[in-house]
């Protein structure tokens, strides 16, 4: 479908750009090496500030009840597809400038870094960058990319399965796709036939 070709092109990072976070409250979950993002939207759009770009980077520090300092992020990013530039894609990070440890208050010299790349991260999504991961069919760490592909291959309700074929009967969605991408049951599969 036109609408999701760069999403599905930008969706699913290879294992090498995973990595499992290790401490704090987000521990065991997959973050994405950031490069690899960077990586992703040259190989699509072309070379950062000839096809694709961000501006107006803003930062707001806000400090908190015990002591620590947010670092605020806020920025947009633009695609150009067929030579025209995109409207702009907001996104928002954030990180501690001051973060509160066991030995006291700890400042980072990479705070805005890392709140820009957290940024970047978020507008990034929206057009499809790692959409794997955030929708949990590729997180290596808790399942096999097999194991996830049957979960949603058997993830077809009937209220999904009833639009699909209204879409095929429109001529919207091509017929012989639907018993690839999906497990159908032995009912949805005489309704497919007939259609």
């Amino acid at each position: 479908m036109e609408n999701l070709k760069f999403y599905n092109k930008l969706k699913a990072p290879p294992k090498e750009a995973l990595k499992t976070i290790g401490a704090g409250r987000l521990k065991g979950m997959t973050d994405i090496k950031p490069q690899w993002r960077i990586l992703v939207m040259t190989e699509t759009f072309g070379a950062c500030g000839i096809g694709w770009y961000y501006d107006n980077v803003h930062y707001e520090y806000k400090e908190v009840s015990n002591g620590e300092v947010i670092c605020n992020c806020r920025l947009n990013l633009y695609v150009k597809i067929d030579n025209e530039w995109s409207k702009p894609i907001f996104g928002t990070g954030g990180s501690k400038l001051t973060a509160k440890e066991t030995n006291g208050l700890y400042n980072s010299d990479e705070a805005e870094k890392m709140a820009m790349t957290d940024a970047l991260s978020v507008a990034m999504k929206a057009l499809g960058v790692a959409g794997d991961i955030y929708l949990g069919y590729s997180d290596s760490k808790y399942e096999s990319n097999k194991t996830n592909n049957e979960k949603q291959k058997q993830a077809l309700t009937n209220e999904r399965f009833m639009k699909a074929i209204e879409s095929i009967k429109l001529g919207s969605y091509d017929k012989v796709k639907l018993p690839l991408e999906y497990n159908l049951t032995e009912d949805q599969m005489k309704i497919w036939k007939e259609c």
